[in-house]
């Protein structure tokens, strides 16, 4: 499944995004938790050297139940663990006055009163801290969540307006179709590499045209000049077919060469017919009716399907007329005919159906599908050993091209079936 280049590129601004919130914000968390950490272990710090400085030498063992009375954040306790070090950890205390319990940071330092062993306790309430750092974590998830749809909407609407230069090229491009005479436009623009691409795909255009203008007046000149030369030359044949004193094997032998004279004046034809139709020489359209078309090639057809004894069986809605130039369309029918006929085997049928939408030539034939993408190509031949000259169905895919009218094929109930919708 394909996917446009700026739905690709904004999901990569989106997941790229997406990853640094989801890294950012929990980060951002640990790194301002573990700040107010320090932040409150230096306060703790700071507690007890005051405290040590100051009041420490000066402090009276009969005096400490006092200085415990002061405040509840400094005590200073008897050493009945044993500390020998300062001891930083928290612990949950219960608050009376908000009856709930609050997280406080604790140090423990032991300190000589008296020449006795106490510690030094001082506390801080690490609710504060904790309320600022999820205030904080909020505020960043918003700024993160904005900056996000910011990103989204600013890149989509700037790439649509970058962006933009190249999808009319594209357009242009997907547009165009050499056998028309007009070359895409691709206008300029101020943006390098898409003025790069523009003049690249102007010149290839023009390269190509001019190489595909030369080629096809190549064919239709030598077609056209072709034309004498062969129609002498199958007369000369012709001419030496009828003479009293050719003998039998000088017979086979122009026999075979008329035969092939007949082929490539037939090739010859089909080429100059291609040329002529891709030069828009057969665009003046009138109103047909294709039932009188298929009806006027019928008895004709009838006869050579007699020679493999093929059945045809139509069935013509009435006064279908269509837009279109007669000398194509009896090319269409006649070749339709002829593909029906020459690819059928022997004691097989022909079914032709008309109606207001599409005319279909059915005929049973090879037992399996044809390759339908190469079917219309010039010189592409179903049976390698057929004497046709693979155009046929090319000059019908022209003709319906030249109409506007759709071509498809398609294999069914062993019967090879042509349809073109008009």
């Amino acid at each position: 499944m394909t996917k446009k280049l700026l739905n690709k590129t904004l999901r990569y601004y989106m997941m790229f995004s997406l990853a640094v919130m989801l890294l950012g914000v929990p980060l951002f968390f640990f790194i301002s938790q573990w700040l107010y950490l320090h932040e409150a272990d230096e306060a703790l710090a700071v507690q007890k050297d005051e405290f040590v400085r100051f009041y420490l030498p000066e402090i009276k063992e009969d005096e400490i139940a006092v200085f415990n009375k002061l405040g509840s954040d400094v005590q200073i306790e008897k050493n009945e663990s044993g500390i020998v070090k300062d001891t930083m950890y928290e612990r949950s205390v219960y608050n009376h006055m908000d009856k709930d319990n609050e997280p406080f940071r604790i140090l423990k330092s032991p300190v000589t009163i008296n020449n006795k062993p106490y510690v030094f306790l001082v506390k801080a309430n690490l609710v504060d801290n904790y309320e600022l750092a999820k205030s904080t974590l909020g505020i960043f998830t918003v700024i993160i969540v904005i900056l996000l749809a910011g990103l989204f909407i600013i890149t989509r609407r700037l790439s649509i307006t970058l962006w933009k230069p190249f999808y009319q090229t594209l357009e242009q491009i997907e547009h165009f179709e050499i056998d028309k005479n007009s070359n895409p436009k691709l206008a300029p623009n101020d943006i390098e590499e898409f003025n790069r691409l523009n003049t690249a795909l102007n010149k290839l255009a023009e390269r190509n045209t001019l190489i595909y203008k030369s080629q096809k007046e190549f064919i239709e000149n030598a077609a056209h000049e072709l034309q004498t030369p062969i129609a002498i030359f199958k007369g000369k044949l012709e001419t030496l077919l009828q003479r009293p004193d050719v003998t039998e094997e000088q017979f086979e032998i122009l026999d075979k060469l008329n035969d092939t004279t007949t082929r490539l004046n037939r090739l010859n034809t089909n080429l100059l017919l291609l040329s002529k139709i891709e030069s828009k020489q057969y665009n003046i359209p009138e109103k047909l009716v294709m039932n009188a078309v298929i009806n006027q090639k019928m008895d004709f057809f009838q006869e050579q399907a007699m020679a493999k004894n093929i059945s045809i069986n139509t069935s013509l809605e009435p006064n279908i007329i269509v837009n279109a130039n007669l000398f194509l369309t009896e090319v269409l029918v006649r070749n339709l005919f002829l593909n029906a006929i020459n690819h059928n085997i022997n004691n097989g049928s022909i079914i032709i159906v008309l109606d207001k939408n599409a005319l279909t030539f059915s005929n049973t034939g090879d037992s399996r599908s044809l390759e339908a993408d190469k079917l219309f190509e010039r010189f592409s031949k179903v049976n390698p050993s057929s004497k046709g000259n693979g155009l046929g169905l090319s000059i019908i895919k022209r003709i319906a091209d030249n109409n506007n009218w759709k071509l498809d094929y398609f294999f069914k109930d062993n019967l090879h079936t042509f349809e073109v919708r008009f």
